[in-house]
């Protein structure tokens, strides 16, 4: 895959299906642990018959840089500072963008950092918000043994010590909740393009009134819920497709 050094200082390696530029660019942003590819490869192949997907490794994943992957609180911001500037390497003034779990935190900040840059923001297992429900989660005993990373993953992405990792993920959400656990939600008002947020009636990380609150805060947009857990695209795809393809659809015939 290709690389591009950025002015934030990363080096991010890619996916481009279509690096003529003909089609319209989305990104795809995937979650904690990921790569385009192992996150968001279905979704990928699906999409690029109709859009130029750009879906770069955030950095410390996969081979981009630095590495390690670290969390200071500000993380989202940092990563999002990085997208911006990764569509400002590829000369890609506007796209739609894409993001699941932790990238779709960063999508929806990436929308209201920036708000001219984007066509639509679609975001699934992601809220905005860091608040008490988000510390119950976290905080219960042998949640960072199951956030942890598997051998497999420590090996891809260059993790030595799996427990020090997961720690800092934690670290981080809890310094958020501290400091009023604003994630996007202050710039939500900003976002312009059309908004999707998506969650399944599972996903215990994510409460549904956090994602209504966002919502509320946006003053448009709006909010699907599926019967499954965290990784929507994986558990209900069929369903996923289906909501994510009229969106994009009204969203371009918004933009014509």
């Amino acid at each position: 895959m290709p690389y591009v050094d950025i002015a934030t200082g990363a080096r991010l390696e890619y996916v481009d299906t279509d690096p003529s530029g003909e089609r319209p660019p989305l990104l795809a942003l995937h979650g904690m642990l990921g790569t385009a590819v192992r996150h968001l490869g279905g979704v990928i192949d699906w999409l690029k018959d109709d859009y130029r997907v750009l879906g770069p490794s955030l950095r410390g994943y996969g081979q981009s840089r630095p590495k390690p992957r670290r969390f200071p609180a500000d993380f989202y911001r940092r990563d999002a500072d990085d997208v911006l500037a990764f569509m400002d390497a590829l000369g890609i003034e506007q796209a739609h963008v894409l993001g699941y779990s932790d990238g779709g935190e960063i999508a929806l900040l990436c929308g209201g950092l920036a708000p001219g840059r984007f066509r639509s923001v679609i975001a699934w297992g992601a809220v905005g918000f860091f608040g008490p429900l988000v510390a119950k989660v976290v905080t219960a005993p042998g949640y960072r043994d199951r956030l942890a990373p598997t051998p497999t993953e420590m090996t891809l992405h260059g993790i030595i010590d799996r427990d020090a990792f997961a720690q800092e993920w934690i670290d981080a959400v809890l310094a958020t909740i501290s400091a009023g656990g604003d994630v996007s939600l202050s710039t939500a008002d900003r976002i312009a393009a059309p908004l999707l947020m998506m969650l399944g009636e599972q996903d215990t990380l994510n409460p549904e009134e956090y994602a209504r609150r966002y919502l509320q805060r946006a003053g448009h947009g709006r909010l699907e819920m599926f019967a499954c857990g965290h990784p929507i695209h994986d558990q209900q795809p069929e369903q996923f497709r289906r909501v994510v393809s009229v969106f994009l659809a009204e969203a371009s015939a918004a933009g014509a």
